[in-house]
């Protein structure tokens, strides 16, 4: 099967024009003599989803859960993974910055929850927490869906991690079958949509001239705007190739995404290696599950994107856009404090790169036919290196910068479920305890005065003056201990019940606060399967639902905020020898606990003519308390005159609607319409 298309996406500063070719080869041969009817994933409802560490489906869902699989995510040219879920949830909004070829999107689940951080929702990857740094390093297609948690009732699995939402994400696995092998790529280009309108050097002169202005006039015509901009080339290559028998399955893939900024000097890649080997025993009372995953993504851009542009507005346009031909520098700069030659800030040199390996292992095995228990642990590697050099053009005698940071995440869980069907009942309940340990290193120094900029960051020694204050480095090692106990029953394939409980305890926090409870209830009524609506044909899905509970913000504390923080202020001589002094900058909590978001949530979904209509109406509210505020206190009795702690509350509330359409719908081809408004 190939696909061709063509697509243009417009933006407030960039048009986009994109012409691809998408193309994937079976080598098994496809059956001709079946005909099934074609249901897009966006509306298959009894589709079994893993919500939390449960599994269910969306019709019996009685909490706010928003599935986007493959076929419902954003098509065309999509140059990351969270580009691919952008506009497709109601509620989750996705942005992304302005100052990297690819910069990090801000993502936000029904808004802000706390003024301090921890904004951001969870992520889970095949049962992974990570963050949304991993996740825009996956390759889109090896994604096979999204899944959205978005009230308390169902984030309380997640307990003091959840406040924020949780966006919960299943790659592509192997499937049993023939061997088979995918090729998806694009090509596109990127261009300014609309420069600013500048006066040419003749425009510039002739005004200075009727209004008696002397400037400085070197006879060219330069427009800086143009100088710092161009058309970027944008390319995405990734191959899968997978297969497997009754009893195992595997998949491997390779992805390429290259990028080339409309600004100069920025530049993305992102190369990606994907494996996941599945494997059955014992008649299926064993399963393995093996995935590995690695990336490695390398940043080029510009730290001070605004100040370049407001550099290419406001500067002389008779001056060249080449250096000076007789001293070789560039005209007309001075300092960064004032108007510098825009070309001169290309110079800068701001280099990231992001290593990231994940290994996960799961053990499930079939006690009964009720009865499930599994084992599962992942590593988690990731190294971070900056660097930075504002060259002696930009920055008076020049800076450099370098950081790593290296991050180590440990997890292992052991859970119990089960699940059982007498009657009109059934009853799904399930048991987790789990363990997490990070370990957080790293380090960084800030060297300025160099006599020359040929070495840029290469070389800290060319620099005179170490900044003492620009220098450090750090260990930390946050833990997270976790009990949880879920169940759901359904009577009658219509009434349906959930509550979660989850117990955390975390070393972030103080020692009188160690412990924290998230409960949460929720329920639904499938009003379709009432007797008195069976008349009602048209109408395949009525559900009513309902849920509270409770989820925590512990990523808004650090790893040590609740204790007293000592750390060097100074430098003095003792005895003729310089000698380092410490000083207090944080006094001890031992009552810091997290933020807790509390969120009462009601909806409705509706499902008309075979599900071709969907409609979900949700309104939620929340209040967030015990949020984190530094505020002023006196010293003494405090050693420092700044104190974190739990004193104020936000309230939150909405409405979102979602609405999907499904007007085409043959064998070979369909058309799904999604909005979403919040």
């Amino acid at each position: 099967m190939v696909k061709f298309y063509s697509s243009l996406f417009i933006f407030p500063i960039f048009l986009l024009a994109v012409r691809g070719i998408e193309g994937q080869a079976q080598v098994a041969p496809l059956p001709t003599d079946t005909f099934r009817t074609v249901v897009p994933d966006s509306i298959r409802l009894d589709d079994e989803i893993a919500v939390g560490y449960a599994m269910g489906n969306q019709r019996t869902m009685s909490g706010s859960v928003d599935k986007v699989s493959e076929k419902r995510m954003n098509k065309g040219f999509v140059s990351s993974s969270l580009n691919a879920l952008s506009g497709q949830a109601a509620g989750v909004s996705i942005s992304t910055g302005a100052n990297r070829a690819a910069a990090l999107s801000a993502v936000r689940v029904r808004g802000t929850t706390s003024l301090t951080g921890g904004n951001d929702p969870l992520v889970i990857i095949d049962g992974v927490s990570s963050d949304l740094n991993t996740l825009s390093s996956i390759y889109p297609a090896d994604i096979e869906s999204f899944t959205i948690l978005k009230d308390a009732s169902e984030t309380a699995q997640y307990g003091s991690r959840g406040a924020s939402g949780v966006i919960e994400v299943a790659t592509k696995k192997g499937k049993g079958g023939a061997f088979s092998i995918s090729y998806d790529g694009s090509f596109g280009v990127e261009a300014v949509y609309k420069n600013m309108k500048m006066l040419s050097g003749d425009d510039f002169r002739a005004v200075a001239s009727e209004r008696n202005i002397d400037i400085l006039d070197l006879g060219y015509n330069t427009n800086f705007p143009d100088e710092i901009t161009r058309t970027g080339i944008v390319q995405n290559h990734h191959i899968a190739l997978g297969g497997g028998s009754e009893t195992s399955n595997y998949r491997a893939s390779l992805g390429v995404m290259d990028r080339d900024g409309v600004v100069r000097t920025n530049d993305f890649q992102n190369f990606t290696v994907k494996l996941d080997i599945a494997q059955r025993a014992f008649n299926d009372r064993l399963k393995i599950d093996l995935g590995v995953f690695g990336s490695l993504q390398k940043n080029r851009y510009l730290n001070d994107i605004q100040k370049t542009f407001y550099s290419a507005a406001a500067f002389n346009p008779t001056f060249p856009n080449h250096r000076d031909e007789q001293t070789g520098a560039w005209n007309g700069v001075t300092n960064a404090s004032q108007i510098t030659n825009p070309l001169a800030w290309l110079e800068v040199k701001d280099d990231d790169s992001n290593a990231h390996f994940n290994t996960h292992l799961k053990f499930t095995v079939n006690l009964s036919k009720q009865v499930k228990f599994s084992a599962f642990g992942s590593y988690t590697y990731n190294i971070i290196d900056n660097s930075q050099y504002l060259p002696t053009t930009v920055w008076a005698h020049g800076q450099a910068y370098k950081g790593e940071r290296k991050m180590e995440d440990l997890l292992g869980n052991l859970l119990l479920s089960y699940s059982n069907d007498w009657g009109k009942h059934h009853l799904d309940a399930l048991g987790l305890a789990e363990a997490q340990k990070n370990i957080l290193t790293g380090f960084y120094t800030t060297v300025t005065n160099f006599s020359t900029d040929k070495f840029g960051y290469n070389n800290l020694q060319a620099g005179a003056v170490r900044l003492w204050e620009g220098t450090n480095s750090y260990y930390e090692d946050p833990r997270l201990s976790s009990f949880l106990g879920r169940v759901n029953y359904m009577y009658a394939g219509k009434y349906v019940a959930t509550v979660n409980a989850r117990a955390d305890a975390s070393s972030k926090v103080g020692k009188n606060n160690k412990w924290g409870f998230f409960p949460s209830v929720s329920a639904a009524w499938i009003i379709t399967e009432e007797d008195f609506m069976k008349q009602f044909t048209f109408l395949n899905n009525l559900k009513l639902r309902a849920g509270y509970g409770l989820s925590g913000n512990q990523d808004a504390i650090d790893s040590y905020n609740s204790l007293q923080l000592v750390k060097p202020n100074g430098v003095v001589s003792v005895g003729g020898s310089p000698t380092v002094t410490m000083g207090v900058i944080r006094n001890a909590n031992p009552d810091l606990k997290w933020e807790v978001k509390r969120t009462v949530n009601a909806g409705i979904d509706v499902g008309f003519f075979r599900n071709r209509l969907l409609m979900t109406v949700d309104y939620y509210h929340s209040k967030t308390s015990d949020m984190l505020y530094l505020y002023d206190v006196s010293v003494p009795p405090f050693a420092y005159n700044k104190l974190l702690a739990n004193l104020g509350s936000m309230r939150n509330s909405g409405v979102e609607l979602g609405f999907g359409v499904t007007p085409l719908q043959t064998k070979d081809m369909e058309l799904s319409i999604n909005v979403n408004v919040t």
